[in-house]
């Protein structure tokens, strides 16, 4: 069998960022001292909307499904995407969302909440394992641990989780801060999507935002409200794709293999 490439990639694509370290570790620590810290968004994190068939819908993770960026719940991404579906779906929501966490803090805060019964789950959460520096190997070992917490708990028939945003766009990092964790959002997201397509309970929602700089919220790091709309637009479009268009019929078998890849 061929041996993959990959790692030895991945290991070249880090050695400058090695020579960079103490650089970097100076910059993160006046990015922490100087960016503005956003509220989350304001507003109902559960409600009813709209008229057809139920459809249930879960949404979790971290500031950017908090809204942190937005005016309000109504025009951060539950807000948003509630408007996309309602003239399809009587909309049955909820919102777990926290600035700051990581998939297994999500984890956590998800074990104290009641649980329910919920059709879809829409899961944004990453970004915080990615400037921790988590490996991709545990981040995707803690998010085939959050599916089975979605499924045993939640009743989530199908999981939609977001792509990392461009991250090498952020202007509140500066350079070369903001390369480097560019190319760690990057090579998340390729994990990511191995991780779905061997998964079987999962798809990736792509984030092709344009290069506009409204998309950024003030603080250079969060989403703005054009984002937000343009997320709920790409999610929605997910969900409809989905089987009877409300996550409705059974999902294809887990494959058991390769769980672990990763760096």
């Amino acid at each position: 069998m061929a041996h993959e490439p990959a790692p030895i990639d991945g290991l070249l694509s880090w050695l400058p960022a090695l020579a960079l370290s103490p650089l970097l570790l100076a910059q993160g620590v006046y990015v922490r001292r100087v960016t503005p810290r956003l509220p989350e968004a304001p507003g109902s994190r559960s409600g009813v909307a709209g008229g057809g068939p139920s459809l249930k819908l879960l949404i979790l993770g971290d500031s950017a499904a908090a809204g942190v960026g937005a005016a309000s719940q109504a025009t951060a991404l539950a807000g948003r995407l509630v408007d996309e579906l309602m003239a399809d779906f009587t909309v049955n929501w909820r919102l777990c969302a926290e600035s700051g966490v990581t998939t297994r803090d999500l984890i956590a805060r998800l074990a104290g909440v009641a649980g329910g019964r919920f059709d879809v789950a829409i899961v944004s959460i990453g970004v915080n394992d990615v400037i921790t520096g988590g490996r991709t190997r545990q981040w995707t070992a803690a998010l085939a641990s959050l599916l089975d917490l979605l499924e045993s708990a939640f009743g989530v028939r199908h999981a939609l989780l977001s792509a990392l945003p461009p991250m090498h766009r952020f202007t509140a990092l500066p350079q070369p801060l903001r390369w480097c964790v560019g190319l760690r959002a990057r090579r998340f997201n390729d994990e990511l999507l191995r991780f779905a397509g061997r998964d079987g309970r999962c798809a990736v929602v792509a984030l092709d935002y344009p290069r506009d700089p409204s998309y950024l919220a003030p603080d250079g790091f969060h989403p703005g409200e054009p984002a937000y709309r343009h997320w709920a637009a790409a999610v929605a479009a997910s969900i409809r794709q989905l089987p009877s268009g409300q996550a409705g019929e059974d999902r294809p078998a887990r494959s058991s293999a390769g769980r672990q890849r990763g760096d």
